[in-house]
């Protein structure tokens, strides 16, 4: 079975010698995220709620990357500098899952990269290309035919 790395702009680079995330087969496997800005390359300000809101947003740009999305996210992993914040992290993590939530573990950690207060890993299906909705095609309007003038 192949590996393909994943990699999107529109998601903070690796700050080491990893990948953002890696599909194999049916899955993908992201990087733990933190709460890095890809615009700024900084980690947002804030409290813990707003560092986990930019995680999610990392964590769906790379699934959107790969060819899936939040829903289809069958198992994540949270790190957090300080378990006190776990109330906090699940009220932002509770607001980007739907009723289908993945499976997950939550551990603290005596530190995480950039001083991060909080780290979130998935892994997530990629459902097959006949599965995806594709948009609704709208109906083009034909033109009247106008009568030829003589």
């Amino acid at each position: 079975m192949n590996k393909e790395i994943i990699t999107t702009a529109n998601a903070p680079q690796a700050i080491g010698p990893y990948s953002q995330a890696v599909r194999v087969g049916s899955f993908v496997h992201t990087a733990g995220q933190i709460a890095i800005d890809p615009k700024t390359g900084e980690i947002v300000a804030g409290d813990v709620a707003a560092q986990a809101e930019q995680v999610l947003k990392n964590l769906q740009a790379i699934l959107a990357a790969s060819g899936t999305d939040l829903e289809n996210v069958v198992k994540t992993t949270i790190f957090l500098r300080f378990m006190k914040d776990f109330g906090a992290v699940n009220e932002v993590y509770g607001q980007y899952f739907g009723e289908m939530k993945p499976a997950r573990s939550t551990v603290a950690v005596s530190a995480l990269p950039l001083k991060a207060l909080v780290e979130i890993e998935a892994v997530a299906l990629i459902p097959p290309a006949e599965d995806i909705q594709k948009p609704a095609k709208t109906k083009k309007k034909k033109k009247a035919k106008g009568k030829k003038k003589k």
